[in-house]
């Protein structure tokens, strides 16, 4: 009887709930996942959404550690990757195009001279369906998506799967899923901008000591696509093998892939490479709160994003503006434009040969 009562005592919760409507009067739901140490993740159908991540400091005070909205609805009027589920195709491809079994597609130029992120109207501005809510020795919702054939310009009828997964121990693990009736390319990562000190902070992330395990990095062109170099960080602002602080490299002008960029927007050619299992693809610290975040992935790359478009525009939760510096966005994936890039690998999907990826999100306390 005690052994049962501690193993329930210790179970993680999901609850769902409504979270308001769209500008259209489209409901939304959240399940929120909690786990025994405190950490509470809340995940939203829109873009199944990384709503909110709250987590202790040393001191066992908890805050929410990802840049968004209060509401639903500002995730449209006021629309970011903020937390939410990206695709087709996570991350740019140059000029929209690539060809696949000889046949040119094009798809929406959201990004200048580029496709971004899927697309006008990516997998982040759908309302997935929640198929399973389960607690127990890990809390868990599961959401799907139906993606129509030319959806965005892509071919194939693509059925998406995401699945949130929290332990007792703070790890938010993250599944994403997809099969095809037709050959097409797939690319899913989460776009959270994460402020350890607590979103919204007044330092920001300049004072976080990150650590990405990836001796080459992929420098861009002035559209931020990739040039096909796999340049060593060595001796660069780009060294980030053996840890150092955001904000000592994000201003260095010096550096002519910082001023493309306006800051980090690269993508690291993480050192493991496609691994089956989840491995290190980032460690950041807040040395002032002593929170901890380790993303892990199976994908071969991680975009860091340091918030360099974020222009004090955007009201975020409690009121916050968020300006430059105030997110740091760790997105495992793909290489960025690898359909236009073989030597990246291949982002081909086909039929009877499923998609996944799988990525977590770690969060601990150093004392």
């Amino acid at each position: 009887m005690t052994a049962l009562a501690g193993a329930q005592a210790e179970a993680a919760t999901a609850k769902r709930t409504a979270f308001g409507t769209l500008p259209d009067g489209t409901a939304v739901e959240a399940v929120t996942l909690v786990g025994a140490n405190g950490v509470r993740a809340r995940i939203m159908t829109l873009g199944a959404t990384l709503q909110s991540l709250e987590a202790p400091d040393r001191n066992g005070t908890l805050a929410d550690i990802t840049l968004g909205y209060d509401d639903a609805a500002s995730y449209v009027t006021n629309p970011n990757f903020w937390g939410q589920t990206v695709g087709r195709y996570a991350n740019r491809i140059a000029g929209g195009k690539f060809v696949l079994d000889g046949k040119t597609y094009q798809l929406p130029l959201n990004d200048k001279t580029n496709s971004l992120h899927g697309g006008t109207k990516g997998f982040e501005k759908a309302i997935w369906r929640i198929t399973e809510v389960k607690s127990g020795a890990q809390a868990s919702v599961t959401m799907t998506l139906t993606s129509p054939d030319g959806d965005q310009g892509y071919p194939g009828k693509v059925d998406a799967t995401v699945t949130y997964s929290l332990d007792d121990k703070g790890a938010l693990t993250i599944d994403m899923g997809a099969v095809t009736d037709k050959p097409t390319i797939i690319n899913l990562t989460n776009h959270a901008l994460f402020d350890l000190a607590g979103e919204g902070s007044q330092g920001g992330i300049y004072a976080h000591r990150m650590t990405i395990p990836a001796r080459r990095f992929t420098p861009v062109d002035k559209a931020l696509i990739p040039t096909g170099e796999l340049k060593p960080v060595a001796g660069s602002v780009f060294d980030f093998t053996q840890g150092r602080i955001v904000g000592a490299g994000i201003r260095d002008g010096r550096d002519p892939q910082i001023v493309i960029g306006r800051g980090y927007d690269h993508n690291f050619v993480l050192d493991k490479g496609a691994t089956s299992e989840p491995q290190l693809a980032a460690r950041v610290e807040d040395p002032a709160s002593g929170r901890v975040l380790e993303v892990l992935t199976t994908e071969p790359g991680v975009q860091f994003y340091s918030g360099n478009f974020l222009d004090g525009t955007f009201v975020g939760k409690q009121g916050h503006v968020y300006r430059m510096g105030d997110g740091i966005a760790l997105e495992p994936q793909k290489f960025p434009d690898t359909p236009n890039q073989p030597a990246f690998g291949s982002a081909r999907v086909d039929p009877g040969k499923p998609y996944h990826h799988r990525m977590i999100y770690r969060v601990s306390v150093a004392r």
